[in-house]
This record gives C-alpha cells, sequence and structure tokens, in this order.
C-alpha cells in the first residue's frame, strides 16, 4: 500500500542520511590519523587539518532523534511497549504494531496552531468517525493539539458520556512529538463496527 511504500522510502532516508555521517567521520578520522604519522614520522606535510573533509553540521534527524517510546495499555490492563516515530499519528502507529484500535475516518486537518496567539483555520472537516477513542496520559499530552469542536463532537456520538474523560481523545487526531517520550496510551474496549 501507498503508507508502507512511505514509511519504507522514510526509513531508507534516514538511514542513507546515517551512513553518509558515518563515512563523513571516517574520511575525518583517516585524515587526522594521516596528519598524526607524517608528524610522528619526521616527514613534513603540506596536509592541515583544514584540508581533511570536516562533518557537516547535519540537521538531519538521527533515528534516535525521531523514535519515542510508548505504551499501550489494553482493557484487561496488559502493557505493551512499542516504538513510535515522532511526526506520524498514534493510530498509524497501532497499525503499525498491530494494535487494534478500530478504524479511523480522517478528512483534511481541521486547523493547525502556528503559535501561541495564532491557530490557522484550515477548513478541512477533521475526524469523521469517533472508533479510535484512547485516552493519553504522561509525558507530551501538552503538546497534542487541543480537541477542536469535530473531535468533541465525534467522541460525543461515539461513546457514552460514562465512557469519556479529560484525557479522552481520536488516536488519528494525535500527532507525535518528540516530548510525548514515554507516554501512556489506554485502549479502551472497542465498539463493533464490522456488522454489514
Amino acid at each position: 500500500s501507498l503508507g508502507s511504500c512511505f514509511h519504507l522510502f522514510a526509513s531508507i532516508v534516514v538511514t542513507l542520511s546515517r551512513i553518509a555521517s558515518i563515512l563523513n567521520m571516517a574520511l575525518l578520522l583517516a585524515g587526522k590519523r594521516l596528519i598524526q604519522s607524517a608528524a610522528s614520522s619526521g616527514r613534513t606535510a603540506l596536509l592541515s587539518t583544514a584540508a581533511v573533509a570536516q562533518p557537516a553540521a547535519s540537521a538531519t534527524p538521527s533515528v534516535k532523534d525521531v523514535i519515542i517510546d510508548l505504551t499501550f495499555i489494553d482493557p484487561s490492563g496488559a502493557r505493551r511497549k512499542v516504538p513510535g516515530l515522532v511526526g506520524k499519528s498514534l493510530h498509524e502507529i497501532c497499525e503499525m504494531h498491530g494494535i487494534d484500535i478500530g478504524p479511523a475516518s480522517m478528512a483534511g486537518v481541521f486547523e493547525k496552531v502556528r503559535s501561541d496567539t495564532w491557530t490557522e483555520p484550515l477548513y478541512g472537516e477533521g475526524p469523521t468517525s469517533g472508533f479510535d477513542h484512547v485516552l493519553i496520559t504522561g509525558p507530551g499530552v501538552d503538546t497534542a493539539p487541543p480537541k477542536n469542536i469535530t473531535e468533541e463532537r465525534m467522541l460525543n456520538q461515539y461513546w457514552e458520556e460514562d465512557e469519556l474523560f479529560p484525557e479522552s481523545r481520536l488516536a488519528s487526531v494525535i500527532t507525535l512529538t518528540k516530548e510525548m517520550n514515554g507516554m501512556t496510551v489506554y485502549v479502551p474496549d472497542r465498539i463493533v463496527d464490522d456488522i454489514p
């Protein structure tokens, strides 16, 4: 599928950037060793550290920079710790790891918070179903976008009042951030969604 092709492409790009960084460091070390051996043998060489390739200050994040740990708790209380990718939705991470939280139906993004004082309306429909209800707690929860009116409406249409809490969110709306490392996600009992 297109999603798995994108995941494969993204992992290849990250891997290639890591390989480039490693090769750059190897060139730097080889150049320093060449200078040291020339200096220790007493030979004069027209080598300087400026002539040796310096590692580029790369803005490309390493794999460590884009992986966070998430703990999922199912209705029976069983815990499962899985890695998550920064920038992916919580629903996408559940699909990657085979955690069944129900289907997600996400139309265009409703709005995007650009700063503390400006939220840009993007005029998308936002979530169009409420099957992927989760409760999130722990580090980074405050970095999740605030609930908008569409998410509230979907939660209220699909779930009973006693099943909703302040921590209730739709997994398709939560985009993972680095600050969410160590976050706990409780997955409540599923709503039946496969009746023909």
